[in-house]
């Protein structure tokens, strides 16, 4: 019986799975040789932790990993249901409370490595966590595609930690007993935008106004193995602050709230790199503790690899 240890967590009602013991050796070295290691020789362990029967469509895994600078807190690999990700802003949110948690971190800024390079995790409290995340930036303003049974729609391409097409002109409602709806609609967007540009769009995300006026917008955020994210998405909250960088809607100093489906916030800031338009943004979010579980996979199972699409 093969024995895995996790904490899983939830960050603004986004769930993400830590394993802390029983994972695979990826050796030393780049997180994102480790990363490729991973992908390329270890998907059953993915599957196994996230997908179901012991896991969900809206899991992400977190890997933690030796850090190539031992200077640093830690490293981790992000994965959800269909594969590895380069960066996960609610998951290092989570990462960083369960590190508290497990009494390997205390208040604080610490350093945590992931596949596409380093980003710094302030922990404020047992709960509330700063992430300055990788130097984000947009790459094509204002870009209309022609999407089937949709139709035209415009928006921004943007590199937050992942490749992110954020749409301008929704006409959706968003809430949480729309999703069906958006879901087909930002997975039409997606295979429109894949098929018109290089960038590899994973996720999609609409804006529409907030519930609470205390908050800028709303979002609704899918994501690579189509299901949606609960919190604001802290990848996909960075690639909008950059987006509002570079049209002069926010300068440094001023706090976007940025207010997901589920009503949960991040707090945004931006700081410019010197590099371009690119910003190093700063994503404000609260994780949970949820559980702590030995996940056991049995060798007679037939599923003990998790149901992959």
């Amino acid at each position: 019986m093969e024995r895995i240890r996790v904490i899983d967590s939830h960050t603004g009602g986004e769930p993400t799975r830590v394993v802390i013991a029983g994972g695979p050796d990826l050796l030393g070295g780049p997180l994102a040789a480790r990363a490729a290691l991973f992908r390329d020789q270890y998907d059953t362990f993915r599957s196994c932790v996230v997908n179901e029967p012991r896991g969900s469509d809206v899991l992400v895994g977190a890997l933690l990993c030796q850090p190539e600078n031992p200077a640093h807190a830690a490293g981790v690999i992000f994965f959800n249901n269909v594969g590895v990700l380069g960066m996960c802003g609610h998951g290092t949110i989570g990462l960083a409370v369960t590190l508290a948690h497990m009494g390997l971190i205390g208040p604080g800024t610490h350093t945590v490595e992931t596949p596409v390079g380093a980003v710094t995790a302030q922990l404020h409290d047992a709960h509330r966590v700063t992430v300055t995340n990788v130097p984000s930036y947009r790459k094509h303003a204002n870009v209309s595609v022609e999407v089937e049974g949709v139709g035209r729609v415009t928006g921004d391409i943007a590199w937050g930690g992942n490749w992110f097409f954020l749409v301008k002109d929704t006409r959706e409602e968003l809430h949480v007993g729309n999703v069906e709806r958006l879901t087909d609609v930002t997975w039409r967007i997606r295979k429109a935008v894949n098929a018109a540009f290089p960038e590899p769009v994973d996720h999609v995300e609409l804006f529409g106004p907030p519930v609470d006026p205390a908050n800028h917008s709303r979002n609704f955020v899918l994501c690579p193995g189509k299901a949606y994210d609960r919190s604001p998405c802290g990848t996909g909250t960075s690639a909008k602050l950059a987006c509002l960088f570079a049209d002069g809607k926010l300068k440094p100093g001023d706090v976007w709230r940025q207010e997901s489906i589920t009503g949960s916030v991040f707090e945004g800031t931006v700081e410019p790199t010197g590099d371009g338009g690119a910003v190093a943004p700063g994503i404000t979010g609260t994780a949970y503790i949820t559980a702590e579980a030995t996940l056991l996979v049995g060798s007679e199972d037939p599923l003990k690899d998790g149901i992959r699409g």
